[in-house]
């Protein structure tokens, strides 16, 4: 099952994509596509049966209400060496502020002030009922559904200007998130998902789910393991290699550049970059 919420911002609605990819309105079944909701996915009807929104809508993130958006850093045995970090005995965690979550489609707005702004594709994974001090079997079990995230990162203030990387990562709207969330049962594999990402139809980032250093089951009880997750928390599981500060010399994104990445069978992300004010 393909989840979204379609609407302008702030105003979302819950959606499902049926088996022609147009989406169907859940309004009336459920208030939103979040934490709450995704306990109750056997009691959406028929997709079939469910009312046609007409035209192309925008698309909000695919899942509302956030309460954490935590990420995993140099997850990726390549990327760790474009970065020229040491390889991670243990996963590498910091969050995003959950104000930087937007719409697939939205523009990435360039910060006041920002001079290295890059890209990340990454699987994201939704939590759909609380866990803590989980095993792997319990962590996959507390897995909802899988999206596609963009974590955009500010290298310059992420990078040189000390302290934690927060601050690089948590610009609004530096955290693109859907266009759906695909429920666990409809992924067959996430050890074998195909990402990527282009900037003005250049490929920069290809790669498989294959190449994590740490597996989304084990990320999930790894994270259990120091707090709780609830229910609609968004879990980013690391970038492969491509990303802009690892080209020679680093690439960083531009006003009027177009941004392309997606995973397969989780859908395609489009954004295109805009100058501040």
């Amino acid at each position: 099952m393909k989840l979204l919420r379609w609407g302008e911002r702030g105003a979302e609605k819950p959606g499902v994509l049926d088996a022609d990819g147009r989406i169907r309105d859940l309004s009336s079944i459920v208030g939103d596509i979040n934490g709450a909701m995704l306990g109750r996915l056997s009691e959406i009807p028929d997709i079939e049966a469910l009312p046609l929104v007409p035209g192309t809508p925008r698309l909000g993130a695919c899942v509302g209400s956030v309460g954490k958006l935590v990420c995993v850093g140099l997850n990726y045995a390549d990327h760790v060496a474009e970065a020229g970090a040491p390889m991670p005995v243990e996963p590498v965690l910091f969050f995003k502020a959950t104000s930087a979550i937007a719409g697939p489609n939205d523009d990435v707005v360039l910060p006041k002030g920002s001079q290295k702004v890059d890209w990340e594709v990454e699987l994201g994974l939704v939590i759909g009922q609380p866990v803590a001090y989980a095993d792997e079997a319990q962590a996959r079990a507390a897995i909802a559904g899988y999206c596609v995230v963009n974590d955009l990162s500010e290298r310059a203030w992420q990078m040189e200007r000390g302290g934690q990387w927060v601050k690089g990562k948590s610009a609004d709207g530096f955290a693109p998130v859907g266009p759906w969330l695909v429920t666990a049962d409809s992924v067959r594999d996430d050890s074998s998902l195909h990402l990527w990402l282009d900037v003005d139809g250049h490929r920069y980032q290809d790669s498989c789910t294959s190449q994590m250093i740490f597996k989304p089951a084990f990320i999930v009880s790894y994270l259990s393991q120091f707090m709780s997750l609830q229910p609609g928390d968004v879990i980013c599981t690391g970038t492969p290699p491509g990303v802009g500060l690892g080209q020679k010399p680093p690439v960083y994104l531009r006003a009027g550049q177009l941004v392309r990445l997606g995973i397969d069978g989780l859908g395609i992300q489009t954004q295109r970059v805009v100058a501040h004010g």
